[in-house]
């Protein structure tokens, strides 16, 4: 069974994820008021999934976010930011901070549910209505970012490709078409492009791509 630890200052907002996400098998194992509460909280129970909001008074989500799944972090929690903020800096700030996943706190009670699932899995997802934002607040911000060499060298040719569709947006079945390839098969290329960046989801990825300058803008 997925768990999940829920932050928000909001009792009623966690009271009402709480209903959908029980009522769909997931649970919630612990609630917090503010970030500093939810890091202690969410360390000491280790969920698979932590919904995270943004400004609270107790700590903010995205320091909150920073101390449970970021790059320094031996040993990360997978954050889902929940929030009803969709300005550039917060999502940013946000994946830059290590979130797998972005959602807006207006969106359907199965889109709440396919998120915490997809993020859970490793995954990771950013709310439909943000993901091309997303995806060129990052390719402007990084445009004049130094190319990695060595991290470039990673990848093989094809793998690049891959990653390319990947960071302008592309779903699997997108980049299948594009590539003339099996979704399958994208999605086991996907999985080797993971590994050997040490990146556990495909919003990571994209941030591991553009912060090395490998990503290109659109």
């Amino acid at each position: 069974m997925t768990t999940v630890v829920l932050v928000d200052d909001q009792a009623v907002v966690r009271a009402g994820f709480e209903v959908i996400l029980r009522s769909e098998g997931i649970e919630v194992v612990g609630q917090a008021a503010g970030g500093v509460e939810g890091v202690r909280i969410a360390r000491e129970l280790r969920p698979d999934v932590v919904c995270m909001d943004v400004r609270m008074p107790g700590g903010d989500g995205i320091t909150a976010t920073r101390a449970l799944a970021g790059p320094d972090v031996a040993d990360p929690i997978p954050v889902l930011v929940v929030t009803t903020f969709d300005l550039d800096d917060y999502v940013f700030g946000a994946l830059e901070a290590g979130a797998s996943g972005f959602l807006l706190k207006d969106a359907d009670p199965d889109v709440l549910v396919d998120a915490v699932r997809r993020v859970a899995s490793g995954e990771g997802l950013v709310d439909q209505s943000l993901t091309k934002r997303v995806l060129r607040e990052f390719a402007t911000r990084r445009a004049a970012t130094p190319r990695d060499v060595a991290a470039a060298q990673l990848l093989t040719a094809r793998e690049h490709d891959i990653l390319g569709l990947l960071c302008r947006g592309s779903s699997n079945a997108e980049i299948a078409a594009a590539l003339h390839l099996e979704a399958s098969t994208v999605k086991t290329h996907l999985s080797r492009i993971m590994t050997k960046t040490d990146t556990r989801d495909r919003v990571q990825l994209v941030v591991w791509a553009y912060s090395r300058g490998i990503a290109e803008p659109a």
